[in-house]
């Protein structure tokens, strides 16, 4: 018998190092076999290279995941919107900007503190891939659109996979009930992982709303 410490053991999370793993996560809990890439010549790759991103950007959308969050200050446009707000700034694209999150002109911030323009309307707005605001300083947190796995935690590695099954069960499987217990996999998974990254770090106050939530 050889001396020394056992090799450690790793999980299947600890060694995920791209969309293709999360994609073969997807399908083995569906019962297929693996892929080797999104663009060979098969069903399953076929259908997980038209729905991959998707999946990812809505996955992302639907919580403030820790890993995804960036921060960044907006430059001010030269074009001042038609009417409603004094100034327009462009929306990040790298990391391209999904959600915003909260918003600060430098001094306070909404929305924590409630922020409120003249008219009593909200400090800022979304249309389109702009901001809308009367405000002359915008700084934004934001959820970006991450496109390197290995800066996903563990939750959202699992909780993007069972969306992944979810969305393809159906036309891998043929089978409602494949995709009814996927869809409970999925919200199960999004329930426990929403818990464990909110409680992460010191406690804060995130309101979402109308008016923070990205629209394309």
């Amino acid at each position: 018998e050889r001396g020394g410490s056992p090799p450690p053991l790793f999980t299947w999370r600890e060694l995920m190092t791209s969309t293709v793993d999360i994609a073969n996560y997807a399908l083995n809990s569906l019962g297929a076999s693996n892929i080797s890439s999104f663009e060979e010549n098969s069903k399953p790759a076929r259908l997980i290279n038209q729905r991959f991103d998707s999946v990812r950007d809505n996955v992302f959308r639907a919580h403030p995941w820790n890993c995804l969050i960036r921060r960044t200050e907006l430059a001010k446009e030269t074009e001042a919107p038609t009417f409603g707000y004094s100034n327009q700034f462009a929306l990040p694209t790298s990391p391209y900007c999904l959600r915003v999150l909260e918003f600060s002109n430098g001094s306070m911030s909404y929305p924590q503190d409630n922020m409120k323009n003249n008219t009593g309307g909200p400090v800022f707005v979304i249309e389109g891939r702009k901001l809308l605001s009367d405000e002359g300083t915008a700084k934004i947190k934001y959820v970006a659109r991450v496109t390197d796995p290995q800066e996903y935690d563990a939750n959202l590695i699992d909780v993007l996979a069972a969306s992944l099954a979810f969305e393809i069960g159906y036309a891998i499987t043929g089978s409602n009930g494949v995709k009814q217990m996927m869809a409970a996999e999925y919200s199960d998974k999004l329930k426990q992982a929403r818990f464990v990254d909110a409680t992460e770090g010191a406690p804060q106050r995130l309101e979402a709303s109308d008016f923070i939530e990205s629209r394309f």
